[in-house]
């Protein structure tokens, strides 16, 4: 392994050692972009369907409530 290594050195300059590591860098750091720009992306789709379902819900709650009201309302008083 390391006469593998000795040979890449002689392959490759310092200088394009060093480009090699700054673009290496610099891809990593966009697919890193890309990966929280998804990942927020599916967070937000499923916030949100939790809120809508939570909101129909809290309609569903309000609406048999006042329906409730208004059939005890109904209710000859004892």
């Amino acid at each position: 392994m390391n006469h593998r290594h000795h040979s890449l050195e002689r392959l490759y300059s310092a200088a394009d050692w060093n480009a090699l590591h700054e673009q290496a860098v610099r891809e990593a750091q966009a697919l890193r972009r890309e990966a929280w720009a998804d990942f927020w992306r599916g967070t937000d789709s499923v916030c949100s369907a939790g809120i809508a379902t939570a909101q129909r819900s809290a309609r569903r709650l309000a609406q048999s409530l006042s329906r409730h009201a208004q059939l005890r309302a109904q209710l000859p008083k004892a």
